[in-house]
């Protein structure tokens, strides 16, 4: 699984003109799902959004957690994550998870991250056509995979 969490001061996602959710303070995550992730991945991949010291302390250092400042998280599914642009002028996505399977485990990620204290947690709509708005804090952003946490065990 990919994650790209974006530190906001705010954000927001819509669907046919309709807000699903809107944050403050917290991060704003964009959620792909590779071929072969599961349940394993999910859960690791909310511990460590959780709990990543991302977030200024009062000194200025990141040192602060989303569950130490209290931040809400915006989860938006986004197979476009796993696009593979190595060949030609247009992507292939044959790496991101079949669309029932991918739910699932964007599904799971979410409960897991619930689970792991983040009390306020919106998300888009899964599969559907969405527009994204973010105020990005810093800009502080960070791509977190968990085939490349793996890879550093």
């Amino acid at each position: 699984m990919r994650a790209v969490l974006q530190r906001t001061l705010a954000a927001s996602v819509e669907v046919d003109g309709r807000e699903t959710a809107r944050i403050g303070k917290g991060l704003a995550i964009l959620l792909g799902v590779c071929v072969g992730d599961g349940e394993a991945e999910a859960d690791k991949l909310a511990e460590k959004t959780a709990e990543l010291r991302i977030f200024e302390d009062g000194g200025g250092k990141l040192n602060l957690s989303l569950l130490d400042v209290g931040g809400a998280a915006l989860v938006v599914s986004n197979f476009t994550l796993y696009g593979d642009c190595s060949h030609g002028r247009r992507p292939s996505f044959i790496r991101a998870e079949r669309p029932e399977r991918a739910r699932a485990l964007y599904e799971r990620y979410i409960d897991k991250l619930r689970e792991h204290g983040v009390a306020e947690i919106g998300t888009g709509v899964f599969g559907a056509d969405m527009r994204y708005s973010i105020l990005n804090d810093g800009p502080v952003t960070v791509i977190l995979d968990t085939a490349e946490m793996a890879a550093q065990k």
